[in-house]
């Protein structure tokens, strides 16, 4: 997993609204769908009111969004990486 800051706008009534959003996904593509699922169940915005201008990938260490912070930890190495042990 990678972390992602999406930049864009969707409709907010009659204006649009800016956002920047950091989000932990695989790929582009898979921010691209948390973008639109995160809009669409706490804004009610459908997707094609969803404009997105721009996703990169960024440094975990450089969010302070609570997801990525939650995911990676403060030093910016994934939390869960190490390999489950089985129990004999």
């Amino acid at each position: 997993m990678k972390a992602f800051r999406a930049k864009g706008s969707f409709r907010s009534g009659k204006k649009d609204q800016e956002f920047n959003v950091d989000l932990v996904a695989k790929n582009k593509e898979d921010a691209m769908e948390r973008v639109m699922s995160n809009f669409g169940s706490k804004h009610r915005v459908t997707r094609r009111f969803v404009r997105v201008d721009e996703i990169k990938q960024i440094d975990p260490s450089n969010s302070d969004a609570p997801v990525v912070v939650a995911y990676f930890g403060e030093s910016g190495t994934p939390l869960n990486s190490s390999p489950a042990s089985e129990e004999e």
